[in-house]
């Protein structure tokens, strides 16, 4: 896809049920991913639900545009036996 003369690319991911119905609702929206795929600024991302307990898809999908991106890698800031130990949280502000 080309707006304004800059190619903007559409992202296939998984989403499972819990957090593909929050985004419809639009109580999630930050979503944190590996990032192990080519992505940017303007850029749109298609869920997919899908269902891990029975492995499929359940067709349903939602468009979202990615708005701002951060790439980190938590090493950086931590330990991998605190990460492994206490996690992180994701935390939207307003």
């Amino acid at each position: 896809m080309q707006v304004d003369g800059i190619i903007k690319m559409e992202v296939k991911k998984k989403a499972w049920p819990e957090l593909f119905q929050k985004m419809l609702e639009n109580k999630k929206t930050v979503d944190v991913r590996l990032a192990d795929f080519d992505i940017k600024e303007g850029d749109t991302i298609i869920f997919e639900e899908y269902n891990p307990k029975i492995k499929e898809y359940t067709g349903r999908t939602l468009k979202k545009k990615v708005k701002n991106l951060s790439k980190i890698k938590v090493t950086d800031f931590n330990s991998i036996n605190d990460i492994t130990k206490f996690g992180h949280y994701v935390i939207e502000l307003e």
